[in-house]
């Protein structure tokens, strides 16, 4: 007889549809909540619109009103717009629903217009005939209007007006929402952006660091050095970091100050006594975060156009301090007079973006003169990228 065989797969389908199922439930939980909230704001809405024309009827445009008791008096004035509060919202949901979108997007509007038109011909029909059928019949006989029509036209502009009042006033509501979700969306889209570009950027650092570090153990193992050993060692231990750290938002500051002493370590091992580096580092608030990468770029390329384009000894000075979140940061390397200036590489390049992306209060010097090229970077660790960045980007 075979033996029934439990696998992990077999094992985890259970638990699998489980979390499917709670997922399903919860996001129709979600939605019912949504509906159920969009319902009470439409039924509040009305309700208001329906206390604010009573008490105008009561207190202000039906004087005529004013020696009735005030049974009567309630009666006359709020069952006449629940009556017509209908048709009201019926031309109101077809011109927020069915009228702005397509105004919106549609480049030829004719059709929409005579569209619109008619559905008002009916609103206004199905006015008159509750105003006659009803109002005028049942509940307030007495106001009866006048027969000819040049006497009736101007009742028909202040339905028409009253109709279009509430009409407009859901409409501009209606228009304020579409336009604050077409911001929200566009800045969605914007802040989607600029993670992809900043991903972009920090992908091209990691690669751009190994292939110089990689060119320097070339380097070494055709000199057949001893050293070759500890740089792939030192290096194993700079990779481990940026696979497992630099994947964050933001790390510790004293990780990325520990970041470059062991990059320095590396380096030193290739340059040996013709290399002097000096640092400073006053680190008050233990707890300040940073970016990841975003300081070791400008010491790798003091090393790569200082220490390793001289002939003579090299000196690179580095002084980092922090204090109250504010981050000062020096770098300066010695090179020969004959030396040309270089441009921007890509690390510098890819920094200066990602500094206009992350930070708003920030400053970047870069100084290059004849035998030193200096470095001075100042950041406000707790600003954020400025909001002028996504108008600039649309």
């Amino acid at each position: 007889m075979p033996k029934a065989v439990c696998t992990a797969e077999t094992a985890f389908r259970p638990s699998l549809f489980a979390s499917e199922l709670r997922a399903k439930e919860f996001c129709q939980k979600l939605l019912t909540f949504v509906k159920v909230k969009r319902i009470t704001l439409h039924i509040l809405f009305w309700f208001t619109y329906l206390l604010i024309v009573s008490y105008l009827n009561i207190f202000l445009l039906n004087t005529s009103y004013a020696e009735l008791p005030w049974p009567e008096r309630l009666f006359k004035c709020i069952v006449p717009e629940l009556v017509m509060l209908p048709v009201k919202a019926g031309f109101g949901y077809y011109i927020m629903y069915a009228f702005l979108p397509r105004f919106i997007y549609l480049k030829s509007r004719w059709k929409l217009y005579i569209e619109c038109f008619v559905i008002f011909l009916i609103t206004m029909l199905a006015y008159r005939t509750l105003l006659f059928g009803v109002i005028y019949k049942y509940i307030d006989p007495t106001s009866y209007p006048p027969q000819t029509f040049l006497e009736e036209f101007p009742r028909y502009v202040y339905r028409a007006l009253d109709i279009f009042s509430v009409v407009g006033l859901a409409a501009t509501i209606k228009i304020f929402r579409m336009r604050l979700q077409h911001v929200q969306k566009e800045k969605q889209l914007v802040e989607e952006k600029l993670a992809s570009e900043l991903h972009f950027l920090r992908a091209q650092t990691n690669p751009h660091f190994l292939f110089n570090t990689l060119n320097n153990i070339y380097v070494l193992a055709r000199k057949k050095s001893d050293s070759t050993a500890d740089v792939v060692m030192q290096l194993s231990k700079i990779l481990r970091f940026m696979l497992y750290e630099c994947t964050k938002s933001k790390i510790v500051l004293q990780q990325e100050i520990q970041l470059i002493e062991d990059y320095i370590s590396l380096e030193k091992i290739r340059y040996g006594d013709r290399l002097t580096v000096n640092t400073t580092i006053q680190i008050e608030n233990a707890a300040a975060e940073i970016t990841p990468l975003l300081l070791l770029p400008f010491v790798e390329n003091a090393f790569k156009h200082g220490a390793s384009e001289t002939r003579f000894h090299s000196v690179i000075t580095i002084v980092c301090t922090e204090k109250n979140d504010h981050l000062h940061f020096a770098i300066s390397n010695s090179k020969d007079d004959e030396a040309q200036s270089h441009p921007a590489g890509l690390g510098l390049t890819n920094i200066k973006r990602q500094l206009e992306l992350l930070y708003s209060d920030y400053s970047l010097d870069i100084d290059d003169s004849d035998s030193m090229f200096h470095v001075k970077l100042f950041i406000h660790l707790n600003s954020n990228a400025p909001s002028e960045l996504y108008h600039s980007r649309r």
